[in-house]
């Protein structure tokens, strides 16, 4: 048995629930979200909790156990709390400005660089921090990671956007000239 998958989900209270045979479907204050029904899994609706179960214990069916019962679960909390990630741009003359749904990043290129914000993801910018926030997990996720990928941090003098919080491992540089 999958310990992610025999795990029940707790449904709080202002969420509802849809399974339909292809579809499952959550909404809440924040919006509603949907993911596909995978075969061999069977999802229900127990005593205000969701339980997943699996039909057989082939690893095809096995490796999708846990998967469903995470995406429901990422749903759930997508819909009442959200989620977000929080970005900081390092550099001298690096900047980042929002204009309307776009973002308008200096990264020391010869050219701004403009970003287009997904629609279901908000990007809120204060000085050189950007928090990327939304009801989709994978989506936050998937645009914090495109807006990293514009300018990685450097090693040598930590230049670029990284995550708040990440550790940067740094570089010593040339020591030639000690010799």
């Amino acid at each position: 048995m999958s310990r992610v998958g025999k795990l029940p989900i707790a449904i709080p209270s202002g969420v509802t629930i849809t399974l339909d045979p292809s579809t499952i479907k959550v909404a809440g204050s924040k919006g509603e979200l949907s993911t596909p029904q995978l075969d061999g899994i069977t999802v229900a609706q127990v005593d205000g909790q969701i339980v997943v179960s699996r039909a057989n214990d082939e690893p095809k069916v096995r490796a999708k156990h846990g998967l469903i019962r995470a995406l429901i679960n990422n749903m759930v909390v997508g819909v009442t709390e959200g989620y977000s990630k929080k970005l900081e741009l390092n550099g001298v003359g690096y900047r980042v400005a929002a204009q309307g749904t776009d973002l308008k990043l200096n990264l020391g290129f010869s050219h701004d660089v403009m970003y287009k914000v997904p629609q279901g993801v908000q990007v809120l910018v204060e000085q050189n921090n950007m928090t990327v926030s939304g009801i989709d997990k994978q989506q936050v996720g998937q645009v914090a990671a495109e807006i990293r990928s514009l300018k990685k941090p450097e090693p040598y003098k930590g230049k670029g956007i990284k995550y708040a919080g990440e550790r940067i491992l740094r570089k010593s540089g040339k020591s030639g000239k000690d010799k």
